[in-house]
């Protein structure tokens, strides 16, 4: 057994159900997943989510409005999803690895359709014969093999590999059950339906990142979502979690989809929320931290994606970028980057966005610059939103040094104006 593939199958317990994560609350304080036992359940979320981008349409132009998956669909579907996606963009990096090209950027792996073929022959997958029709090219690379994984069920049957620990086969790509089926078409009807309230009312969709568990799935279904509603302007964001390892492949990815699929790519950039139940199910599963190691390499990692996002804006004006940050070196870097790229305000391709008494020395400047700027607004039960004011306790170090200065510039301000006689302006 060798080492890759005993990473691999570590890797693979992430993507797996865990007893003591069923309703997915213990260690998170950014967020809230929703559990729940019915999809009537769902339906009364997507009602909510109606009535919040109705609010968000008569508040304000071009306005946002945030939606999470975990309510619009059954979050053990979600993981199960998760699981078959990752297995699948395994075997495609195991394919890779005997073709000599382990450790290269995914938009750099190019596997030889030839070789492929004998290997899927070798491996009893799949004849030569029934290979030649699932690809036209030469090569293959990420996004060829999962529009394969895509357009599954014309597959004349389901793909086996063999497992190296046992030898026995073992459904690389299974078919989902039908009460699956009937829970993946319900939830991409749900987002049809919000997306199709979002274009009339003129706001834009943010699918928010949940668990790494469960990314994969939103991911997915939410770029399924882009592909139908972005053609002609970005309705649909997803959000991409630069704590992540993979974060940079993610965005990457989903841009060279909407390259080639001539449609607008739409992102939000957080650095996460789930940092410490992450870890903590990773060392109760035995599988690697999805984490970057420390807070600098998530910094990097956000400022690469945030980079990668803004030369295409230049390239292409297809993309578009909320940063969502609390961080000043973030936002410096991003107006820094913007003025080197001949990216103005006004062109509204770059917004920025923090949550609601939060950062006002960051919020006012931008807004007064004429950058467009957003206030993130949690509602609901008092009890489910108050975690949202520690958020940025766990996700920034410098939290607390933040919140003196903020206390520094509200003091100076009122002295400013008691000196002055102007105390109300």
């Amino acid at each position: 057994l060798s080492s890759s593939t005993t990473g691999a199958e570590k890797q693979e317990k992430q993507y797996q159900a865990h007893q003591g994560f069923g309703n997915h609350h213990g260690g998170v304080t950014g967020a809230h997943t929703y559990f729940y036992a019915d999809e009537a359940k769902c339906d009364q979320h997507m009602e909510t989510f109606l009535r919040c981008i109705d609010a968000s349409s008569g508040s304000s132009e071009d306005g946002f409005s945030a939606i999470k998956l975990t309510a619009l669909a059954r979050p053990q579907f979600l993981v199960r999803f998760s699981e078959v996606l990752v297995k699948w963009r395994r075997f495609f990096h195991q394919m890779a690895t005997e073709q000599g090209q382990a450790g290269q950027a995914v938009l750099d792996t190019k596997l030889e359709v030839e070789k492929l073929q004998e290997a899927l022959a070798n491996l009893g997958i799949a004849s030569k014969a029934e290979s030649r029709q699932w690809f036209t090219g030469s090569t293959v690379d990420l996004l060829d093999w999962n529009s394969l994984l895509d357009s599954r069920t014309k597959l004349s049957r389901p793909l086996l590999i063999p497992n190296r620990m046992t030898g026995q086969l073992e459904p690389l790509l299974s078919r989902f059950s039908e009460e699956e089926e009937l829970q993946m078409k319900r939830v991409l009807q749900r987002m049809d339906v919000l997306a199709k309230r979002a274009m009339e009312k003129g706001v834009r969709l943010m699918v928010d990142a949940e668990q790494s568990y469960f990314q994969p799935a939103i991911s997915h279904l939410t770029v399924q979502t882009q592909r139908c509603f972005n053609r002609s302007q970005p309705i649909i964001y997803n959000t991409y979690q630069c704590y992540l390892k993979e974060a940079y492949n993610n965005v990457t990815g989903d841009m060279e989809l909407s390259r080639r699929e001539d449609w607008h790519f739409g992102s939000k950039l957080v650095r996460g929320a789930y940092m410490e139940q992450e870890r903590e199910r990773a060392a109760q599963m035995g599988y690697e931290d999805p984490i970057n190691t420390t807070y600098e390499k998530t910094n990097e990692m956000y400022h690469r994606c945030l980079d990668y996002v803004l030369e295409e804006i230049t390239r292409s004006r297809k993309a578009s970028v909320m940063v969502a940050s609390h961080n000043e070196d973030t936002v410096k870097f991003t107006l820094r980057r913007m003025m080197e790229l001949g990216i103005h305000p006004s062109d509204k391709k770059v917004c920025f966005g923090q949550l609601l008494g939060m950062c006002d020395q960051i919020t006012f400047p931008l807004g007064q610059a004429g950058f467009p700027v957003y206030k993130y607004v949690p509602y609901g039960p008092v009890n489910e939103v108050l975690p949202y004011l520690s958020r940025r306790a766990q996700e920034n170090r410098g939290f607390m040094q933040r919140a003196n200065r903020e206390r520094d510039l509200l003091w100076k301000e009122v002295k400013r104006r008691l000196l002055t006689g102007n105390l109300f302006s």
